[in-house]
């Protein structure tokens, strides 16, 4: 196993991790990037297939320029899957070859390890033809063909609408936008965005774009339908039921952050999300977080996150800065809070854990999350329960209880190779 002494890692290369490297690196700091994907850009930033009716972000543009300049070095296709020991975070490197394990030695830590999709169980989610919003635009971006397909977009989240246009540029039929959030939850939201001209901007553009579209409010899928593919999918506004047929389904009702590696190294939370100062460090000095991990409130929020940690961790003093970014993720939260009705859309019969197969009416009799996976292995699976660990918090109310490593699975064969590296250097001595 090879290990390298880095002054400060940066553990993911979305617009967080992008935005601390390129600012501690422009001040002449070492710095070494890790992220499991093959380019930089995280998920709102995925490179790809590009549509034709859809130039490139000129953010995205700069901010990539801008880092490829600085000097960080980018290490992409490492997972990060452990904390082993002081200041070491080991990495899994999957190439064409044998997969490699590998060290990090840092000094000072930055994580900007981005959100997840929630998914909420409901009968026929495992159906072929649906997916989670944003992995139906990952998919389309990597070149899946959506055009002429019919689509419904459903669940919750200003992504919908995002995730709607892009589709819609890409060739899809839009049948419907279906957001679960009642209207007069939603307009008090709208009213925050009059001071913030760039999110209004943005809304008023994906609106335009999806022209025609249905979007209702107070509206959500109660079942997936299709004998081996997905057909139609059932919508309710709580009054009235209806079949919606489509060819896929886009379902993600918002987003959770990625914070497993955070609390595997001991950070303190404050709820959901890593607590952190106001230069991004969070409860374990040299360690900062940034992005998602400490709020879901938007692009911005991530790029200033992300500058603030890269000049903390390189030494330079704090600025001040506006609590606009606090407000925004609250005002995020409130708005597109879920509706009690999404705790009861599973079946006895409805799969929760995927991995496992785990049944609703199998996790009816547990406690607690820890009695869960003893008693059914739900979040023993290889996702590690990060799709039905927030399911289950939602339906039950069940808090993760730990984190173990490896946070990711990993081939006995990484195992292996690692032995025999350790053992041709033993041997070399």
């Amino acid at each position: 196993m090879t290990t390298r002494q880095v002054d400060i890692l940066v553990v993911g290369a979305g617009p967080a991790g992008i935005a601390a490297a390129t600012a501690a690196a422009q001040l002449g700091s070492q710095v070494v990037v890790l992220d499991d994907n093959p380019a930089p850009g995280g998920q709102i930033w995925r490179g790809g297939v590009a549509a034709k009716q859809e130039p490139e972000p000129a953010g995205k543009t700069a901010a990539l320029a801008a880092f490829r300049a600085s000097g960080a070095e980018l290490l992409p296709g490492r997972r990060a899957v452990a904390a082993p020991g002081s200041n070491l975070v080991q990495t899994l490197l999957e190439d064409a070859g044998a997969p490699q394990v590998e060290l990090f030695r840092w000094n000072r830590l930055i994580l900007a390890t981005g959100a997840r999709e929630r998914f909420l169980p409901f009968p026929g989610w495992t159906l072929p033809g649906v997916f989670g919003a944003g992995g139906l635009e990952a998919l389309v971006k990597g070149g899946f063909s959506i055009a002429g397909k019919r689509v419904v977009v459903a669940g919750t989240g200003p992504l919908l609408l995002a995730v709607a246009a892009h589709l819609r540029a890409y060739g899809a039929t839009i049948a419907c936008v279906a957001e679960q959030a009642p209207l007069r939850q939603l307009l008090p939201f709208t009213a925050t965005l009059l001071g913030q001209p760039g999110k209004l901007l943005d809304g008023a553009r994906y609106r335009a774009a999806l022209s025609g579209v249905p979007y209702r409010t107070g509206c959500w899928p109660v079942a997936a339908e299709g004998a081996t593919l997905l057909q139609s999918v059932r919508l309710t506004d709580g009054k009235r039921i209806w079949n919606e047929p489509c060819d896929l389904l886009a379902c993600g009702f918002h987003l959770v952050p990625n914070t497993e590696l955070a609390a595997l190294l001991g950070c303190r939370f404050a709820g959901d999300f890593v607590a952190v100062d106001p230069s991004q460090q969070t409860s374990i000095p040299n360690v900062f977080a940034a992005g998602e991990p400490t709020a879901i409130a938007g692009l911005e929020a991530a790029l200033e996150d992300g500058r603030i940690a890269g000049l903390a961790a390189a030494g330079i003093p704090v600025p001040s800065r506006s609590s606009a970014s606090k407000s925004f993720a609250k005002a995020l939260a409130t708005a597109f809070r879920l509706r009690p009705e999404l705790r009861a859309l599973a079946a006895p019969s409805t799969i929760v854990c995927r991995c496992e197969d785990v049944r609703y009416e199998q996790l009816q009799t547990q406690t607690s999350w820890t009695g869960a996976k003893l008693q059914t292995r739900c979040g023993m699976g290889p996702c590690q329960g990060r799709i039905c660990g927030p399911a289950v918090q939602t339906i039950f109310g069940w808090q993760p209880t730990s984190v173990r490593p490896p946070l990711f699975p990993m081939p006995v064969s990484a195992f292996l190779e690692d032995a025999r590296q350790d053992s041709n250097e033993t041997t070399t001595q």
